[in-house]
């Protein structure tokens, strides 16, 4: 990786250009996820630039996800895997989103239990207060640990036996081929939030760090709620796109 010569009179900070030279270094396949980039004084001193400027840099590719840095004298500055793409424009579940990306979908059940619906869940499916509902909390990955902590409550009247089925596929294949109900249509409604304890030991990360919340209720094509969806995504794994048209 060669240090790019920057251009002090083009009006574009130098700390802007360093961005885009790693960027573009990233792009050409001259650095892989997992590289470390060179110390930070030897960095700074190849491209004759202050480390604070170079920080300017770091810090912003950090932020974007791009770079991990880590402390220690073993740590530094690290190419990051890349973000899954995930398009909210089209129901697609989680496995269909990986299989989209080239990714292989993985879950792990965290628990899967059959409980009274908590209100706010009962007015989402539109159920009486306190019916029966199956709660299926999964962690899911995608090849470079925990991507989504996903918690889905479905109608224990419309899938009775949804939790003696195979939880580690795709849920929503599941309800199309077993019981004929896929989920076609939904509302989604999309939070920035924190991790809390529990959280963030399941998706390896600290307590506080930032996360996307998806709360989601789907459904059938004859407009009956089959779910009752809240997902938190890892925004450094994932990035949540929407396509949109303007309406004739």
């Amino acid at each position: 990786m060669e240090p790019i010569e920057l251009d002090r009179g083009a009006g574009v900070p130098a700390h802007a250009q360093i961005e885009r030279w790693l960027l573009d270094s990233i792009a050409a396949g001259e650095m892989a996820p997992g590289d470390r980039l060179p110390g930070e004084r030897e960095l700074a001193a190849r491209l004759g630039v202050s480390r604070m400027t170079l920080r300017q840099a770091l810090d912003s590719l950090e932020r974007r996800g791009v770079l991990v840095r880590l402390p220690g004298r073993a740590g530094g500055a690290f190419v990051a895997e890349p973000r899954v793409e995930c398009d909210l424009t089209g129901l697609a579940g989680f496995t269909e989103q990986m299989r989209r990306a080239h990714r292989k979908a993985e879950a792990r059940v965290v628990t899967a239990a059959t409980m009274p619906a908590p209100a706010p869940v009962a007015r989402a499916l539109g159920l009486e207060p306190r019916s029966q509902v199956h709660e299926i909390v999964r962690v899911r990955s995608a090849g470079a640990g925990p991507v989504a902590l996903e918690r889905s409550f479905f109608p224990a009247s419309r899938f009775p036996d949804l939790l003696e089925q195979d939880l580690l596929g795709s849920l929503y294949a599941l309800l199309e081929i077993r019981y004929g109900m896929p989920p076609r249509t939904a509302h989604e409604h999309l939070e920035p939030v924190v991790a809390g304890p529990a959280e963030a030991a399941e998706l390896e990360i600290e307590p506080g760090s930032p996360l996307m919340l998806i709360e989601r209720t789907a459904f059938a094509a004859s407009g009956v709620p089959v779910e009752f969806a809240r997902d938190l995504f890892r925004p450094d794994r994932v990035r949540i796109s929407v396509r949109s048209s303007v309406s004739q």
